[in-house]
């Protein structure tokens, strides 16, 4: 199955009530305990960074618990990844 990597601005166009902090949220903790996804700590962490920017509280309690759990350098790609997101690139 193909890959689709959708941009902040590509998710607002397609789906504006999907482009919230809580949407976000869901998306996270669905790859934190592998709901319809694999498991992947790295894409949970992206989209709690996400969330958080996006001003879900719940969300930064969730990655400070999902941070415990991985190295430097996973927390850096998912801080890297979830930056790229929001700015488009």
């Amino acid at each position: 199955m193909a890959r689709l990597d959708l941009g902040h601005q590509d998710i607002a166009a397609l789906a504006p009530n999907l482009d919230t902090g809580e949407a976000f949220y869901e998306l996270g903790m669905m790859h934190a305990v592998g709901r319809s996804v694999p498991v992947d700590l790295v894409a949970a962490h992206k989209w709690l960074n996400v969330a958080v920017a996006k001003g879900c509280r719940a969300a930064v309690a969730r990655r400070a618990e999902l941070s415990a759990e991985m190295t430097r350098d996973e927390i850096a790609a998912a801080q890297r990844d979830a930056r790229l997101f929001l700015t488009g690139r």
